[in-house]
C-alpha cells in the first residue's frame, strides 16, 4: 500500500484546484481499498474510507451534499455564538481561576469547541461529548475501526432524535435539506469532525503561541496586536490538520515530471504547502494574510472557516481578559504534540497565573 504527499504550495493548488477536473475525491478510485489490502484497523482507512457526505463526493452529488452543509452553517447565529462562546469560556475559566494553574488542553482548549459545537447541533451535552470524544479518536488513530462504528451508531440516534423533534439548529436544518439517514450520520460526522477537533487544536496552539513568541506575548497582552494575528501565524506554520485532503488521478497524470498513475492516494500536506521555501511570504508579514491553506482550497475548501475563526478569536481573548499574566508552568521544549498523522495539536498546556478570587462565578 502506497500513496503520494503533495508538500509544495504549488502542487497543493494543482490537486485542489482541479477536482474534479483531473482529480477525484471518491476513495472508489483506491486501488487497494478495492483489492482488500488496507487492514480493516487501519487509521488512514477511518479517516479515507467512502462515506455519504460531501467530503468525498464529486459533480452533482457533491454539489447536492455541499449545498445542504452551507445552508445549515448559514443559518448559524454568529452573535448568538460568540455569546455561546463566552458563556463557555467563561463556565470553564471559573473552574481552575481560583487554583492558579491549569492545564489549558484539557480544561480549556479541548471542551469549549465541543461545548459550542453541540449548542450548534442542538443535542445534550452527554450527546456532543460523547460524538467529538468519538471523532477525535478516529483523527488520532486510537482503535479506529470501534470508534467509527461507535460513532456512526451515536449520529444515527441524533438523526432519529431531530427527527421526531426537529429545531432551529444544525442537524435540523440538515434535514430539511431531504439527507437520508445514511448521509445525515455521514455529514454529521464531516461537520463536527471538521468543526470541533482542529479547532481545538486552533486555540491551544493560539494561546502557545501568545505565551512563547516573543512578538505576540508582550504586544497581545498589552492589546497592541489582536489575537487574530496570534492565530494568522498558526494557520500560517502549524495549521491544526497538516495532512489530509486525499484525491486520485483519474487516468495516468504527471505534474513536475512526477507520474500520478490512477489508484494511489495523493495527500495534501497543508503545513508543508505553507511552509515551502520558494512561497513568497515573509513570517513578518503573515498577519492578515489568508493566503494559507489551513482550511483548504478548491471545491472542498471548509465550508465555514469564518465560524471556526469566531469561536478561537473569543476563546482566545476571553482567556487573556480574564487570565492576563497567565504563562507557562513548564520550558517550552517539554510540551508534546499528540500523534498522529491528520492532526496538529498538543496532548498538555500546563500554565500557571494569579489566582482569581472565588466570587460569583462569571455569566451567572
Amino acid at each position: 500500500m502506497c500513496g503520494y504527499l503533495a508538500v509544495t504550495y504549488p502542487a497543493a493548488l494543482h490537486l485542489l484546484r482541479n477536482n474534479p477536473a483531473i482529480f477525484s475525491k471518491d476513495p472508489a478510485h483506491w486501488q487497494a481499498l478495492r483489492l482488500g489490502h488496507v487492514p480493516l484497523d487501519s487509521p488512514a482507512l477511518m479517516m479515507m474510507q467512502p462515506r455519504d457526505n460531501a467530503l468525498w463526493k464529486d459533480g452533482p452529488a457533491h454539489t447536492r451534499l455541499r449545498r445542504a452543509i452551507t445552508n445549515a452553517v448559514t443559518q448559524v447565529d454568529t452573535h448568538k455564538l460568540a455569546a455561546s462562546v463566552i458563556q463557555i469560556a467563561d463556565q470553564l475559566i471559573d473552574a481552575f481561576s481560583h487554583t492558579g494553574q491549569a492545564d489549558l488542553v484539557a480544561q480549556y482548549s479541548d471542551p469549549l469547541p465541543m461545548l459550542a459545537v453541540i449548542g450548534m447541533f442542538g443535542c445534550s451535552q452527554d450527546e456532543g461529548r460523547n460524538i467529538v470524544s468519538l471523532v477525535t479518536r478516529l483523527f488520532d488513530g486510537s482503535d479506529p475501526e470501534q470508534a467509527n462504528r461507535d460513532l456512526e451508531a451515536a449520529c444515527l440516534q441524533l438523526t432519529r432524535a431531530k427527527r421526531d423533534a426537529p429545531g432551529r439548529d444544525v442537524a435540523s436544518h440538515l434535514i430539511e435539506a431531504d439527507l437520508t439517514d445514511e448521509e445525515m450520520v455521514q455529514t454529521i460526522i464531516l461537520v463536527i469532525g471538521a468543526a470541533a477537533p482542529p479547532t481545538s487544536n486552533l486555540i491551544g496552539n493560539g494561546i502557545r503561541r501568545v505565551l512563547t513568541d516573543p512578538s505576540f506575548a508582550g504586544s497581545v497582552h498589552d492589546g497592541v496586536r489582536p489575537v487574530s494575528d496570534a492565530l494568522d501565524e498558526v494557520l500560517w506554520d502549524n495549521p491544526p490538520v497538516p495532512n489530509y485532503s486525499p484525491l486520485y488521478a483519474i487516468g495516468p497524470q504527471s505534474y513536475e515530471g512526477v507520474l500520478l498513475p490512477p489508484g494511489e492516494p495523493i495527500l495534501v500536506s497543508f503545513a508543508a504547502a505553507n511552509s515551502d521555501p520558494a512561497l513568497a511570504v515573509d513570517p513578518s508579514a503573515r498577519a492578515g494574510n489568508k493566503g494559507h491553506l489551513a482550511f483548504s482550497a478548491g471545491a472542498h475548501a471548509c465550508p465555514a472557516p469564518d465560524l471556526a475563526r469566531l469561536i478561537a478569536e473569543t476563546a482566545l481573548g476571553r482567556l487573556l481578559d480574564r487570565l492576563p499574566d497567565v504563562d507557562l508552568a513548564v520550558p517550552s521544549a517539554e510540551l508534546h504534540n499528540r500523534p498522529g498523522t491528520f492532526l496538529a495539536g498538543l496532548t498538555a498546556l500546563p500554565v500557571r497565573f494569579q489566582p482569581e478570587a472565588r466570587l460569583i462565578p462569571h455569566g451567572r
